[in-house]
């Protein structure tokens, strides 16, 4: 069946059962429980729908920027990570 929500299991315990407090002991429950506050929806946001990057018209206008992580360290400070940044106009890559 899977791990339901906060709502459905509220639902699913008023249609069964009731004690005194009920709804309160059944939020706290689900507040200090480890599985319900793993499998919780409501942790970040909701996916919104893909939207096109235009193309642009001059240099440095649009950009993508990574990280690269987990390197070797290397040179004096031993940096072990790399920000990639990429004009999308003339497609080159800056690694820094």
């Amino acid at each position: 069946m899977g791990h339901m929500s906060e709502d459905r299991t509220r639902g699913r315990v008023a249609s069964t059962a009731w004690w005194l407090k009920w709804e309160q002991e059944l939020s706290e429950y689900i507040n200090t429980n480890e599985r319900c506050q793993k499998e919780n929806r409501k942790n970040g946001k909701k996916y919104g729908l893909l939207q096109q990057i235009e193309e642009p018209k001059h240099p440095w206008e649009t950009i993508n920027m990574d990280w690269v992580t987990g390197l070797f360290p290397g040179g004096k400070e031993n940096f072990n990570a790399c920000l990639i940044i990429v004009d999308m106009f003339r497609k080159s890559v800056r690694c820094l």
